[in-house]
């Protein structure tokens, strides 16, 4: 339960309390003003606390944006301010200190603000909101556009202020509020068109994002085990099924931003389960094709490969470049530029190939090709958006003069995923490599990366070569890590560093030439790259990186791939296909088990809620 404390003489005719006690909050009247710090101390410490101008004149949905949404600590529009238990301490004081403005200060603070002037309304929320600024608290105040939020001075004023809420469609601007302000062209024009009336029809009926979220992961996975019958109707209906699920994916987010039900599991389950979707449907598409006499599973992996490192290289600019100063350049100035032009937008959004033109393009091949069509073609596409993405920021990254912070550079660190060997060779390295040219980190990882998969791929299954490169890629993973990441290119060893690892599974499951070796590194490439994408969803949450108990228990980057070069030494191909189940089992189980403790205890605990709205995944 919140509480809203409303300040004043209430209005005749004003719908205020019913619209407060509509939004969940227990309405407490304090006539006169005054008597609302008394109040204030006697609501509950853990509860949301709303301080309410009885004159208030607005949408309900202006209410609801100011008053209810969970992600920030302190919020206000006109005439309304809330709180949430952490920040009633700051909401607390500012109130004390206009409950004593006679007095000039109060305890020492900020000067009070001095009393209204003619013409100006006296309202004691916004002279709270007032004081909040005046002590540097971070206040949200949400982008009301058309909607209406005022504490009209006189009845003439109120009187224009009701007739512009008549005129305005409040339920208008709340559904085209829930469709994300950026999307792709597939999602914008063929989906988000009618999944938001969707989103409100859920929302009459109290289904919650989560639920929804659910539900489209589990049409993906019939549609995925439509896929894996290998027949044309299994694969009509599978790619009909992955557009329903798409639909079900925005759905989940409109919903959210709807109805407010922002929450950090949320937030986890809505990336986690996208990604277990999409792979899940590679791996339906290869049985599939394996019912029909074509072995496509080497394509499958190298799809779930390519959109990874993709993936990855994503978060890790985003990271670097999240609070760098003197964040600008030529090449992001033209972005921006071509971004200003409509038709170069939508062009620049296709080439990526997000979320919804991949899963549509994936959906109609299947409908009408075969698996191994779709996955080329996948491959292609994935592959071309990739250069693109990664060119252009290889080219800000050169031309802008960014001081990355200490903070990005933890968060690569952590996005590199260091095991017990690399960071044993990096501590041996961390005086000598101060004195290395700023490249060294990201050529090292590249080299070494790039050493251990050729080597694996040109020479014999069982020979020891690649356990020579493996030993060289542990040494160069070390290096490139030995000293902060801080360099202009340094976002990219996280992603060099996926590229060899998965690079080197696929290889050496595809050498061993056994049936079910390919599908086993699958299972462990899906394994380990789920502990990659929640270690990126730890970063973007605030919550830190996953413990480091647990990246040595599992090895690192560097100790898995050292670890699978080893095996195809010591072990037959037969048995090199076992060892990589019982590790992807392995693996899965640890990583499944810490994460799935940590977002349900964070979210248990009040975790402060997130909702992404970057770029499309």
């Amino acid at each position: 339960m919140s509480t809203a404390i409303l300040t004043g003489q209430p209005v005749p005719g004003s719908s205020i309390e019913d619209d407060l006690r509509s939004l969940g909050f227990d309405v407490r009247l304090a006539s006169p003003a005054a008597d609302a710090e008394t109040l204030l101390a006697h609501v509950p410490a853990g509860e949301r606390v709303a301080l309410v101008d009885a004159r208030f004149v607005g949408h309900l949905h202006a209410l609801r944006l100011g008053l209810t949404d969970p992600r920030f600590p302190l919020a206000a529009i006109p005439g309304a301010v809330t709180a949430r238990p952490d920040a009633r301490q700051a909401l607390t004081r500012a109130m004390a200190r206009e409950n004593s403005a006679d007095c000039g200060t109060a305890g020492g603070g900020a000067p009070a603000r001095a009393r209204p002037v003619a013409g100006d309304v006296d309202s004691l929320a916004d002279r709270v909101v007032a004081a909040l600024d005046a002590d540097g608290a971070d206040v949200h105040r949400p982008e009301l556009g058309s909607l209406v939020a005022a504490v009209p001075a006189d009845p003439q004023a109120r009187n224009e202020a009701r007739q512009t809420v008549a005129s305005v469609d409040d339920e208008a601007v709340r559904l085209k509020s829930a469709v994300k302000g950026r999307d792709g062209f597939f999602t914008t024009f063929f989906i988000s068109p009618y999944s938001r009336y969707i989103a409100r029809w859920c929302a009459r009926r109290g289904l919650t994002p989560n639920q929804v979220t659910t539900a489209s992961l589990l049409t993906a996975l019939i549609a995925a085990g439509c896929a894996a019958t290998g027949t044309r109707g299994g694969f009509v209906a599978a790619g009909v099924l992955l557009i329903a699920s798409f639909v079900l994916d925005c759905t989940d987010g409109q919903l959210a931003r709807y109805s407010l039900q922002y929450s950090t599991l949320g937030a986890w389950l809505d990336a986690t389960f996208d990604r277990a979707k999409e792979y899940a449907y590679y791996a339906g598409l290869a049985l599939g094709a394996a019912r029909g006499g074509d072995d496509v599973w080497a394509l499958a992996l190298g799809a779930m490969v390519l959109q990874t490192c993709r993936h990855v290289v994503d978060f890790s600019f985003n990271e670097a470049n999240h609070d760098a100063t003197a964040n600008t350049s030529p090449t992001a100035a033209l972005s921006d530029k071509l971004d200003s032009v409509g038709w170069t937008v939508w062009v620049r959004r296709m080439i990526v190939l997000p979320i919804g033109e991949r899963w549509a393009m994936i959906a109609v091949l299947t409908a009408v090709t075969t698996p191994r069509i779709t996955l080329y073609v996948l491959l292609v596409g994935c592959a071309f958006a990739a250069t693109y993405t990664t060119a252009g920021r290889v080219l800000r990254s050169l031309t802008r003069k960014a001081r990355r912070t200490d903070r990005a550079a933890r968060a690569l660190a952590d996005l590199a995923d260091s095991g017990p060997l690399a960071e044993g060779i990096a501590a041996a390295f961390k005086r000598p490599a101060r004195r290395l040219p700023a490249f060294t980190a990201p050529a090292v990882a590249l080299l070494g990366g790039a050493a251990v998969v050729a080597t694996s791929a040109l020479t014999d299954f069982g020979g020891p070569w690649p356990v020579v490169a493996a030993l060289g890629y542990a040494l160069a993973s070390g290096l490139a890590v030995a000293r902060p990441l801080k360099g202009a290119l340094d976002w990219l060893v996280p992603p060099f560093f996926r590229a060899a690892e998965y690079g080197t599974v696929l290889v050496m499951a595809a050498k061993a030439d056994v049936n079910g070796a390919l599908p086993a590194a699958f299972g462990l490439v899906s394994a380990v790259a789920y502990h990659h994408y929640d270690t990126v969803y730890r970063i973007r949450g605030e919550a830190g990186a996953p413990p480091r108990p647990l990246v040595r228990a599992i090895g690192g980057h560097e100790g898995r791939t050292l670890v699978i070069a080893v095996l195809a030494v010591l072990l037959t191909a037969t048995d090199f296909k076992v060892a990589l189940t019982v590790l992807a089992v392995a693996v899965g189980l640890v990583v499944l088990v810490e994460s799935i403790r940590f977002w349900v205890a964070a979210h248990k605990g009040g975790a402060p809620a997130v909702h992404d709205e970057g770029e499309p995944a």
